[in-house]
């Protein structure tokens, strides 16, 4: 269970607790079991500050905290807080990423179950599509049903995601292929022939609408599956 601790503090000294944690960040490079860290000041008050730190578990978190650079990076922090940190510590029982389960309808409900009408809530009007497959951008909804069709009348197909990453308004999904081909796909007939292919996905979104996308994926090796060319 994913564990986070949350400090909050007063200081007038910033730029000198910057030095300090740049200093603990250098000696504990591949030691420390930090996965993702925040600090946000505080808009009414220029002393007050909230450190985020998150860990895989409690139990690295404990791990985190005995290494001697930790102990020794909270005492230079105290002596430059106006008065004792307060600590809060936390099991993460909900973690939901919106952008992420977005991203996540567009291979669940609209590519792999076929639900059209899912696309109107999923994409911008004005998306823009770019895939290395297709020539012109996709645009809109409707430009993404018709590219989903396509790939639904040719195969039948599941996407496996196999890691994901979210950073500002950017969604980025590896993912595994598998689909059976059952109907022609650019000119070649049916074969019957199950085919696997590796590719990314980058999804930029906004105003809670996915906007933009980026198609990278294995195109050349689901044409030697095929037969389209020679291995």
């Amino acid at each position: 269970m994913t564990f986070v601790q949350i400090v909050d503090y007063e200081t007038s000294r910033p730029e000198d607790l910057n030095q300090v944690l740049d200093r603990y960040l250098a000696k504990t490079n591949g030691k420390r079991t930090v996965t993702h860290s925040v600090i946000a000041k505080d808009r009414e008050s220029d002393t007050h500050y909230v450190d985020v730190v998150e860990f895989p578990s409690y139990e690295e978190a404990m791990k985190n905290s005995h290494l001697p650079e930790t102990d020794q990076m909270f005492q230079e922090m105290v002596a430059l807080c106006d008065g004792m940190p307060r600590f809060t510590n936390l099991d993460v029982v909900r973690d939901e990423h919106l952008n992420t389960m977005l991203a996540n309808r567009m291979f669940n409900d609209l590519a792999m179950k076929g639900d059209m009408s899912a696309a109107d809530e999923i994409f911008a009007s004005d998306y823009r599509d770019h895939d290395i497959g297709n020539p012109q951008d996709k645009i809109g909804p409707e430009g993404m049903r018709e590219d989903v069709q396509m790939w639904r009348g040719a195969f039948d197909f599941t996407f496996t995601i196999d890691a994901q990453m979210a950073q500002d308004d950017y969604i980025t999904t590896l993912w595994t292929w598998t689909g059976k081909h059952k109907g022609e796909f650019m000119g070649v007939a049916p074969t019957g022939k199950t085919c696997t292919m590796t590719g990314t996905t980058v999804f930029r979104c906004a105003d809670g609408m996915i906007k933009e996308g980026w198609w990278h994926y294995d195109a050349m090796g689901l044409m030697r599956q095929l037969g389209m060319m020679d291995t």
